[in-house]
């Protein structure tokens, strides 16, 4: 029966293919693979092979890449408080725009209506405080600025830096692509799993909104938006979309640190051309041509573990106008077949950390799904990278997933290796 109703999934998910692609007027094809922007010392990008993505007059896929691998200091805008000095620093296993193996801190406190308040931390001995604050970063220029949970913010959580590689394709879904798999996860579960599609602000268009797709809340539509956001939050680098610094404390460069260059093209538009440039990531294909992985493959629709982590979506046709009108997908973007193993919304499955980022309030405990395109290439699991085993993982699921779960637990020991065979194939 559970079957049939991934059949039906599919069906659906089908018939919205199709109607991409009588306004494409072609069939989708499969997006390239590949780990394919290694991280070099000399040259960088000197050997890095895009997804075929246009590039914008003057630029180069390479340039791209050494903007997102360049450190800063305290003269390029570094700071006052961050926590890393380049985005290769956290997105980088295999290569540049891959996962990591680092979390970042999380923190806030409810008030006595339940909500979330985000942390007040002072610094600097108490003379300056940084407000508004869900995250805490772990280093700063100086001793002065450094941060620290404050006792009062009794909710705190660790969250692991996300692989980028693949997100244009992820950017480039149409919304009511997720809108179809929340519906169908309703019935294909008999309401027990229900994915959350949240509307978010698109930064660089102010006054528009757009489904989540990005960050463990889903707190970003757009990879610019995220990306502005990231270059702030995780490295203190002020941009035009988030021009001014959480302190002053230590500050030595004036607001926005990020200006274009002779291109016209700051580094938050390199960085994202660089992201939807990456290939999507690659199977090993030795492996998913094992019968144990194709037998794991089948146990893992059989259970239901994919009705959350859906194999196959396609992406909007090209020319498809999103992020408030600011970007059309590109030929290299559009209508193209992805296996994310994610459905990108997001659930309650016990391992919420109380955190809400965007309202609604019931987001607190509900994180987005993680996409195990890549998987094999993560020796830690779960949000807060505490799982160590795979199995480990698979046994946190609870709440919305705790049905699959327990189908798991029936599972023989022959069949759960057969499971983690498929698994480490991805």
């Amino acid at each position: 029966m559970f079957r049939k109703y991934i059949s039906v999934v599919v069906l659906v998910l089908g018939l919205l293919v199709i109607g991409l692609v009588g306004v494409a007027q072609q069939s989708p094809t499969e997006a390239p693979t590949g780990f394919d922007t290694p991280t070099l010392a000399q040259n960088p990008g000197s050997q890095s092979i895009s997804n075929g993505i246009a590039q914008p007059p003057g630029d180069t896929y390479a340039l791209d890449q050494t903007r997102f691998e360049q450190d800063h200091d305290a003269s390029t805008g570094l700071g006052p408080v961050f926590n890393a000095r380049a985005c290769a620093d956290c997105h980088q296993n295999p290569v540049s725009g891959g996962s990591s193996q680092f979390t970042e801190i999380r923190a806030g406190h409810n008030d006595i209506n339940g909500n979330f308040i985000a942390a007040t931390v002072p610094i600097n001995d108490g003379a300056n405080v940084i407000a508004n604050r869900s995250i805490i970063n772990d280093r700063a220029l100086i001793p002065q600025a450094q941060e620290h949970i404050p006792d009062a913010e009794n909710i705190r959580a660790l969250r692991a830096a996300l692989n980028t590689l693949g997100d244009g394709f992820v950017e480039a879904i149409d919304d009511s692509t997720f809108q179809v798999i929340a519906q169908r996860q309703l019935e294909v579960s008999g309401g027990r799993i229900h994915g959350e599609a949240v509307e978010v602000p698109v930064l660089e268009a102010p006054g528009q909104t757009r489904i989540g797709r990005f960050g463990w809340k889903d707190q970003h539509s757009s990879l610019l938006s995220f990306i502005g956001d990231a270059y702030l939050n995780e490295m203190g680098v002020t941009n035009r979309l988030r021009p001014k610094d959480v302190t002053t404390v230590g500050k030595l460069t004036s607001d926005p640190e990020d200006v274009p260059d002779n291109l016209g093209l700051a580094d938050i538009d390199h960085f994202a051309q660089f992201i939807r440039g990456t290939k999507a990531p690659p199977r090993d294909a030795m492996l998913a041509a094992t019968a144990a992985s194709q037998a794991g493959e089948q146990l893992f629709e059989k259970i239901g573990c994919s009705t959350c982590h859906v194999g196959t979506i396609v992406t909007a046709p090209a020319g498809t106008v999103i992020n408030g009108g600011t970007f059309a997908i590109p030929d290299a973007l559009g209508n193209k077949i992805i296996h994310p193993y994610s459905d990108f919304l997001l659930h309650d499955v016990d391992t919420g950390d109380g955190i809400v980022q965007n309202p609604p309030e019931d987001t607190a405990n509900k994180l987005r799904t993680v996409p195990l395109w890549g998987l094999r290439m993560h020796p830690r699991h779960m949000h807060d990278l505490k799982s160590l085993t795979l199995e480990d993982a698979i046994e946190r699921h609870g709440g919305e997933a705790a049905h699959v779960r327990n189908r798991f637990r029936e599972l023989s020991p022959a069949e759960k290796q057969a499971l983690f065979t498929f698994l480490n194939s991805l």
